[in-house]
């Protein structure tokens, strides 16, 4: 049995991804192969390089760092913001401090040196197709995978400029199946499950359209997933429609609810669905369960 675990895009949702994998890790489940779009990208890196349950503590202690100081992430003060969005015209913050934050964690690392294998996914601007890094520096291909259009710029790897990957494949499936995994856990953010509003203003024209060609090509690959491929669709919680706003992109106040929240469900998840993990004792009977 080949286990791929699939971590989709969704920015700072990102870290419901991180109490996801603890209560994968807890239940002694590890991944034979790592799929990452954006955020997926980096929490997925970080697994793919130690693909153990000391990994969670590192995701965690990258999560808080960014809670605590969003200008890791963003860098900017509003009004250079503003000053940069009126000269570029195409995006509002400067990718280095994301790529500094990854160089500080990762370093050089390449693909070829990670304890499984790790694919990424960017979106080619050139090709104007899906392109899949699998090889070469990791920091490249992560921060190609989370430029997400609009908020970053486009990603220079070689002689092709990448954007957020998850325009092309943001819950890439089908991909796990196709690299050999017949067993599918996929971490996504909670956007899959919210429901849709009709637009009312010209800016949520494009983040509506964007939402229904990603949940449109998931539920589809979902559907069509071969008879003998097992998918575990892990639940995504602390999430609003929040989120979805230009401010939300930067509030990561609810990071360590999002991760608690996010793992009390995936472990309840897995109970139902696998049984009970090693180690893992009965509730008494007559007495609430330690858990919502």
């Amino acid at each position: 049995m080949t286990t791929a675990f699939v971590l989709g895009g969704g920015g700072v949702l990102g870290a419901v991804e991180v109490g996801m994998l603890r209560a994968l890790f807890e239940r002694d489940i590890r991944p034979d192969l790592v799929l990452g779009t954006s955020i997926g990208a980096l929490n997925g890196a970080l697994v793919a390089r130690d693909p153990s349950p000391a990994v969670i503590e590192r995701l965690t202690d990258l999560w808080r760092d960014a809670a605590e100081s969003p200008r890791q992430v963003y860098g900017d003060r509003p009004l250079r913001t503003v000053r940069r969005a009126m000269a570029t015209g195409t995006h509002l913050y400067s990718s280095k401090p994301i790529k500094q934050r990854l160089v500080d964690e990762l370093g050089d690392l390449r693909f070829e040196d990670l304890a499984v294998p790790l694919h990424v996914c960017a979106a080619s601007i050139e090709r104007a197709a899906e392109h899949w890094f699998s090889s070469g520096p990791v920091v490249d291909a992560v921060v190609a995978s989370a430029a997400v259009p609009g908020l970053l710029p486009p990603a220079r790897v070689g002689e092709e400029h990448y954007l957020d990957g998850g325009i092309v494949n943001s819950i890439p499936v089908a991909k796990a199946v196709q690299l050999g995994a017949d067993r599918l856990f996929v971490l996504q953010v909670g956007r899959v499950d919210r429901p849709l509003a009709v637009p009312r203003r010209p800016w949520e024209v494009a983040r509506v359209s964007f939402e229904i060609a990603r949940r449109h090509r998931f539920v589809r690959e979902l559907a069509d997933l071969p008879d003998h491929v097992t998918a575990h669709v892990l639940p995504a919680r602390g999430t609003s429609g929040k989120d979805d706003t230009l401010l939300g992109t930067r509030d990561f106040g609810t990071v360590q609810t999002r991760i608690d929240l996010s793992y009390q469900a995936s472990r309840d998840y897995l109970e139902q669905q696998l049984g009970r993990g090693p180690g893992e004792q009965s509730e008494p009977a007559g007495e609430p369960p330690d858990r919502p």
